[in-house]
């Protein structure tokens, strides 16, 4: 076996072979779901991706006898070390065949050259914003994966031990059939708290969203609502610019209801989508030539059936008061009417009680869940 050579990515050859690794590495998997090619290029370009006016990022690239065995991405987010006074150095995109000295190396690449920027502790995965791939899947490895989440193979976690990293946090995620009606529990608490408050459901066009300046506005709710959670730093303006020209052309914003108050203030929110993994399965990274066939036929007319809740938010101020009630009060019935038999969310704190605790009316399954690691590097 030859020496491992792990490589600072600075050519277009070395860009090619990170983005190109894991459709190698997960060729026979049929939980994998690959990322888009572009979403992939974007994130290594400064006039693509905004984070990067605060953000190191280096990405790195292992070699056997000329041969890709793993990839990953140091980063550096300057705003969340300001925000949580510290020295961290994260690491995303971590994929590697099942060797040690393989993962070692790619790991030390990212643990020297934060400690040479620096920095004195390691997470990840994680990516430069909280709405960014998150955490190594440690459970349910036969589950299909999505569009916003990290698939690995079950001796990932393995060597993360190995290697003496810790749990830092964990994430699951909540998996409920949709039911044929609103839980009575739904619809009470809904009714009750838009009359208390003065709060009702509000659905706009992708005419009034640009007109009405939506995305800003629901970064805003975003930015107070997810201000706490481990990790997270505030989006600016261009991030949020950057995330609705990527994610808007796909929404069916029928599906993306806001609850207002009198004032005409989006106080609560919810982003849903219907399911892509089969679509981008299909795709494997690529628009074209059939690559976007396959996402208009799964967005418009064969509907795979899970809804993915990608984000729900409320005010702060308003948390814990029955107001995400009035946003499942409204998704229910349109649910049903596409067709849609589960529903499952995105990675969510374990420690969050107040999130988790809203799906009891249906009968939540935990699972998928996933884990930042951590380790010093003084």
């Amino acid at each position: 076996m030859g020496m491992i050579k792990v490589i600072p990515i600075h050519t277009k050859q070395e860009e090619n072979d990170f983005i190109a690794f894991p459709k190698v590495l997960y060729a026979d998997c049929k939980q994998y779901v690959p990322d888009m090619d572009m979403d992939m290029r974007n994130m290594f370009d400064p006039k693509k991706n905004s984070g990067l006016a605060f953000t190191d990022l280096q990405g790195f690239v292992a070699y056997r006898d000329d041969k890709v065995v793993g990839r990953i991405v140091g980063i550096i987010n300057h705003h969340a070390n300001e925000k949580w006074n510290k020295k961290t150095v994260r690491f995303a995109y971590f994929d590697f065949v099942d060797d040690h000295q393989v993962s070692e190396a790619l790991l030390k690449a990212v643990e020297n050259w934060g400690r040479n920027h620096g920095m004195d502790n390691v997470e990840g995965p994680l990516g430069i914003t909280d709405f960014d791939k998150e955490g190594m899947l440690v459970e349910d490895f036969d589950k299909l994966s999505s569009m916003v989440t990290y698939y690995n193979y079950a001796y990932y976690p393995e060597h993360m031990e190995a290697l003496g990293y810790e749990k830092a946090v964990d994430w699951v995620s909540i998996r409920v059939d949709v039911p044929k009606e609103v839980p009575a529990k739904y619809a009470r608490v809904s009714k009750l708290s838009g009359e208390m408050f003065g709060l009702q459901v509000k659905c706009v066009t992708k005419k009034q969203f640009v007109q009405e300046n939506i995305g800003h506005k629901l970064f805003e709710l975003l930015n107070a609502a997810y201000s706490p959670l481990f990790g997270f730093s505030k989006m600016t303006e261009e991030q949020a610019d950057e995330f609705v020209d990527k994610y808007l052309p796909l929404l069916n914003l029928d599906l993306l209801p806001m609850v207002v108050n009198n004032k005409g203030e989006i106080v609560a929110a919810a982003v849903t989508i219907g399911s892509l993994s089969h679509a981008l399965q299909k795709a494997n990274g690529k628009l074209f030539p059939l690559g976007w066939y396959h996402l208009l036929k799964s967005l418009k007319w064969k509907r795979e059936d899970t809804v993915e809740l990608l984000l729900i938010a409320v005010r702060p101020d308003l948390q814990g008061l029955g107001v995400n009630a009035l946003l499942f009060d409204d998704l229910i019935p349109k649910y049903n009417k596409l067709g849609f038999k589960f529903a499952e969310t995105g990675p969510q704190l374990e420690d969050n009680v107040k999130e988790l605790s809203q799906w009891k009316p249906l009968g939540p399954s935990i699972i998928k869940r996933r884990r930042c690691y951590k380790k010093s590097i003084q």
